[in-house]
């Protein structure tokens, strides 16, 4: 089974051109993490501030120790996030399939 995150940011008015890039680096550094299965980053069609990150591990210890990277750590705690109105992390995990 696989571990899912989707996070929901919002930039502060003007920030998008300077997040965007940040976290471009973040998902190439993040592909290379051994438990990472995806990284992808949205952005709003309507709203060019709202961000939407889609995240997929192999299991929540990988996301558990992608939160302790240096990337991640200098990036998106240090960087991304002051630059963001608002911040919303959704953990997931995928239900049982049931038959029919």
């Amino acid at each position: 089974m696989t571990y899912v995150v989707v996070a929901r940011y919002r930039t502060r008015a003007g920030e998008e051109d300077t997040v965007l890039p940040l976290l471009d680096a973040m998902a190439a550094a993040s592909r290379e993490e051994p438990g990472n299965l995806a990284y992808r980053i949205h952005q709003g069609t309507e709203d060019p501030r709202a961000i939407v990150l889609y995240e997929e591990y192999a299991s929540e210890a990988d996301f558990t120790e992608h939160c302790a990277t240096p990337h991640f750590q200098e990036l998106v705690l240090g960087k991304v996030v002051p630059l963001l109105e608002s911040r919303d992390v959704l953990r997931c995990a995928p239900r049982p399939e049931v038959a029919a």
